[in-house]
């Protein structure tokens, strides 16, 4: 019987160039998988990088097992440039091919560009159902963030390509994603009859994200491990340092909140290498790393929590994993305008915009996590991934 009902599932292909090991992948590609894997026959494709691989396959492949996910895993490599992501894409394409003749595959849902490359022939050769998952202006943040310098007349020439793509993509999908309003707003301006649209931002694990889970103990003995005494004042930083974050601009914030909370400190929780001993305010500032399980309880010992993302073209596509989590914790947000749907997120579930003066005394918790569990839930964008779904069946 259960077997007879696992075969009666429509069949989705999911292409991602991420890899599943990657932090990324853990967060926003397997959770959502996992929650239409009762409905859909999911297989995964991924591109992962051999030492994340070797690290957390054992982990990844027990998660799938017990969802009945089919992962597999293609090698990420770097080198050389460009010819490496065509090799990588050429080989995807043929896999595809293959898996679409062993079962047929009714959807093929491509996160970002490079894997709707491949989604898109399928579509045109196979009759498959193509869903363009874009996650943003892509190759308008490549060149933005410094990646393309369309000086060189290479990847001038891979930035037009992608830029017609693009174009294609909207247009040729059954169905597209996008991570904002803002982006859906950008894209139906350009008067190119595109697919239909639907926002869903990145999500957040609300069973992870809980408050409640956190007793005042743990915060306060994890407060004094990091050296912070009972009524300072705990700023928090979360994720990447640099590319897209305006550091100094928020180095600036914490020199001018110290003037106001002279006991304010800045709790900076990242994988990277920061470098801060030109900083006045250095003695001040606690870095730390911290696996997944650990966010949590960083979010919950914190009075409020920064990030300022360089306004941009490609940015009004941008949805930032961490305001969500930070968000469900209930503690205040504080950001700048001019990035995804920032503006109204903030207006609609409490927090700051530092667009000008910023009052500082009124600096306060918030009650967010109510818009989390309606808006910006797991459980809430795999509602909506069924929703779409189920329109193309």
């Amino acid at each position: 019987m259960a077997s007879r009902k696992r075969m009666s599932k429509a069949n989705v292909l999911y292409l991602s160039y991420d890899g599943l090991t990657d932090p990324l992948g853990q967060s926003q590609v397997l959770p959502y998988l996992c929650g239409l894997a009762d409905e859909y026959s999911i297989t995964v494709v991924t591109f992962d990088k051999p030492d994340q691989y070797e690290k957390k396959k054992n982990e990844l492949e027990a998660i799938c097992r017990q969802y009945d996910i089919r992962w597999i895993s293609l090698t990420y490599r770097r080198q050389p440039p460009v010819v490496s992501t065509v090799w990588a894409l050429m080989k995807l394409r043929r896999l595809a091919d293959r898996l679409h003749r062993e079962k047929k595959i009714d959807i093929v849902h491509c996160r970002s560009y490079l894997t709707a490359l491949v989604g898109l022939g399928l579509k045109h050769t196979q009759g498959v159902k193509f869903i363009f998952d874009m996650r943003g202006f892509w190759a308008d943040e490549r060149v933005e963030g410094g990646l393309w310098n369309r000086n060189n007349p290479v990847f001038n020439a891979i930035y037009r390509f992608f830029k017609q793509k693009e174009k294609v993509f909207l247009t040729e999908a059954d169905h597209t994603i996008s991570l904002t309003e803002n982006a859906r707003r950008e894209i139906l301006s350009w008067n190119l009859n595109p697919a239909p649209i639907t926002v869903i931002p990145t999500c957040v694990d609300m069973t992870l994200f809980d408050p409640a889970k956190l007793t005042e103990t743990q915060k306060r003995e994890k407060r004094s491990a990091l050296g912070i005494a009972p009524g300072d004042f705990v700023l928090l930083y979360l994720g990447s340092w640099g590319t897209w974050y305006m550091t100094n601009d928020m180095l600036a914030f914490f020199t001018a909140l110290k003037a106001q909370k002279s006991n304010a400190k800045f709790l900076i929780i990242t994988q990277d290498k920061i470098d801060l001993h030109q900083y006045p305010h250095r003695e001040d500032v606690i870095m730390r790393p911290a696996a997944r399980p650990e966010v949590p309880l960083y979010i919950g010992l914190s009075d409020a929590a920064i990030f300022f993302i360089l306004p941009s073209f490609s940015k009004k596509a941008s949805s930032a994993t961490k305001m969500g989590e930070i968000m469900a914790m209930n503690v205040p947000v504080i950001t700048n305008p001019g990035w995804g749907d920032a503006e109204s997120i903030i207006r609609k579930a409490g927090g700051y915009l530092a667009d000008g003066p910023f009052p500082f005394e009124s600096l306060a918790p918030v009650q967010s996590r109510d818009y989390c569990e309606q808006y910006l839930s797991l459980k809430q964008g795999v509602l909506t991934y069924k929703s779409v779904y189920k329109k193309l069946l």
